[in-house]
């Protein structure tokens, strides 16, 4: 199996580089602050393109640190030296920030008539988007040494909480059968094909919960504290608010997006999760049945070598120059699937820098759903190669499209995968592993996002136990899941595990964002769609520059509209409806 090599960034922890780095960036900033500060109304357009860009490289400087420290622990994070280095790193990373800070603020101070004209030269054309980005946040700006104060308290408060977590899940050890798994294992054996193995690995996943179920309420509570105070400060209407604007999508694209899935439950997961039952021969699921393989899945174990080309012919079938850039994270070691002790569990790309490559990070079990996982990754991959073209400062996409080429990449797949298949019973394992992977990323995103958004709510009004923060868990499940699961009370603690909701607090409807844009926009290239190849590769290498009205403009979509979403849950109701009239229904 695949393991990463972060020499690319830098050859170990102690290299000279390291230090080098550190000690430039420092001087830099210094230089750039005496330079600048104060003085950015008062510059041309053309000096102001200019400290723009001294101060993306600074930024891209610290970025390759702060990349390399944290590809590092989630390769290890029981290793001490990686977790002092990561620290380490953070915290001189925020200290040397502190002196840069200044330039956004004073941005942002500018008045729009004195700024306008600047931003008509050349030299800041380009960066456009990301002053208008900037700016979005301007209401809620606090005066510089606030902001500092704020900046600097982040390696003590919110990165400090998220550290503990993971430290906490990659050193649990889940006892199964006399066997100690990590997190990531004893989870991968909630799809065993044996229901025994299944329920033995639940109660094992919720008896280890329970044991840290304290620690994980006091991370979370503190979470929602420190930033219900950050939030208060800066007046944010709601919760959610800091993580739309960051996402540059109004707060009531959002709201329709979650009312619709919300209302679609019925249509949606509680049919499925029907169906699943009577293929299962249950009258009622378990919790530990939702992954449950269909009876005649034959669960066999898929090589990394057949995963990698199937994904890449799938992204070859669509665009040759899509495939060949994927094809560079497989020739080059910027993957690691392979399973061992203290990785991090789940899966990820990270960007690190234009200036290097991203990195992905999988659990590769041989599964199906890992080739998903991998499609999806390599997606993200892809769209970072892509966007890192625009540079540092222009190259993050708003997580509500950061998603489009990973959920893109997985229809690819999904589809060559089902357009090889002619038997109807394989069809059908296939279309209901799909229906699995998006109720997974829509419904049950979205639950997650109401679970957050009630948890934060009520957690303005004192401190949860870890009780009722469990009750807030099973409502949720069980109006999304709905009257197919029979869910025991041991269920109320498996929040616990989900890192989005210590790293990223309202990341998740992302997911469900994405999915549903994909299916959409899937439907138009499906109906052929002139130019759309060009158009998506475009869409991709935009990178922050562009928002979503803008990037779904040329294929005729538009995210505010109320039917944008019903067309993309269409698409995992037709599935369904496909699965209704699939023979072989009530087997097993």
């Amino acid at each position: 199996m695949p393991v990463w090599d972060l020499r690319d960034l830098y050859a170990e922890p102690e290299s000279p580089a390291v230090a080098a780095d550190l000690a430039g960036a420092e001087i830099d900033a210094r230089n750039f602050a005496a330079r600048y500060k104060g003085h950015l109304g008062s510059l041309s357009g053309a000096e102001l393109g200019a400290a723009i860009r001294e101060f993306e490289r600074i930024e891209e400087s610290l970025g390759r640190l702060i990349s390399y420290a944290q590809l590092l622990f989630s390769g290890d994070s029981t290793n001490p030296l990686y977790g002092r280095f990561y620290q380490t790193i953070n915290e001189r990373v925020t200290a040397i920030g502190s002196h840069i800070i200044f330039f956004g603020l004073e941005l942002n101070r500018i008045d729009e008539a004195v700024l306008e004209p600047k931003l008509a030269e050349p030299a800041v054309q380009h960066f456009r988007p990301w002053i208008h980005d900037l700016r979005v946040f301007r209401p809620y700006q606090l005066d510089d040494a606030l902001e500092k104060l704020f900046h600097e308290k982040e390696v003590t408060g919110h990165s400090a909480w998220s550290r503990l977590f993971d430290e906490t899940i990659a050193g649990m050890r889940i006892q199964v059968h006399g066997e100690a798994l990590t997190m990531s294992a004893a989870l991968n054996k909630l799809s065993d094909r044996d229901r025994a193995e299944r329920e033995a690995a639940a109660h094992a996943i919720a008896e280890a919960l329970e044991r840290d179920i304290r620690l994980f309420s006091l991370i979370i509570n503190t979470i929602a504290k420190d930033k219900e105070i950050a939030d208060n400060w800066r007046h944010y209407p709601h919760p959610a608010s800091y993580r739309n604007r960051a996402n540059m999508v109004e707060d009531e694209v959002v709201e329709a997006l979650t009312t619709a899935v919300r209302a679609d439950y019925p249509r949606l997961a509680h049919r499925y999760y029907t169906l699943k039952a009577q293929w299962l021969g249950l009258s009622r699921l378990q919790y530990w049945d939702r992954n449950a393989p269909l009876p005649e899945d034959d669960d066999r174990h898929i090589g990394w070598e057949e995963a990698r080309t199937r994904v890449l012919g799938a992204y070859r079938a669509f665009s040759p120059e899509l495939a060949e850039i994927g094809g560079r994270f497989f020739a080059s070691p910027w993957i690691d699937a392979a399973l061992r002790p203290g990785k991090a569990s789940g899966a990820f790309a990270h960007p690190t820098v234009p200036s290097a490559h991203p990195y992905v990070l999988l659990n590769y079990h041989g599964r199906t759903r890992d080739i998903m996982t991998l499609a999806h990754e390599l997606g993200h991959g892809v769209h970072q190669v892509l966007a890192g073209a625009q540079g540092y400062l222009l190259a993050n996409t708003p997580l509500t499209l950061a998603e489009t080429a990973s959920v893109f990449g997985e229809m690819l797949t999904f589809q060559a995968l089902l357009g090889d298949t002619s038997d109807p019973r394989a069809r059908r394992i296939m279309l209901a592993a799909k229906v699995e992977d998006m109720l997974n990323t829509v419904v049950r995103q979205i639950a997650f996002y109401r679970f957050e958004t009630l948890l934060h709510d009520e957690r303005r009004s004192g401190e949860l136990v870890p009780e009722r923060i469990g009750e807030l868990w099973l409502s949720v499940q069980t109006e999304s899941l709905g009257p197919a699961f029979a869910f025991t009370d041991e269920y109320r603690n498996f929040w616990a595990y989900v890192p989005h909701f210590v790293h990223s607090p309202f990341y998740v409807y992302a997911y469900a964002f994405g999915d549903c844009l994909v299916n959409a926009l899937y439907a138009v290239y499906r109906d052929g769609h002139p130019g759309f190849q060009a158009k998506y590769l475009d869409m991709l290498r935009a990178g922050g520059a562009r928002r979503h009205r803008e990037l779904l403009a040329p294929f005729g979509l538009d995210a505010s509209d109320p039917a944008f979403w019903k067309r993309g849950l269409d698409v995992i109701a037709g599935f369904i409806d496909e699965l209704e009239r699939s023979p072989g229904r009530g087997a097993g």
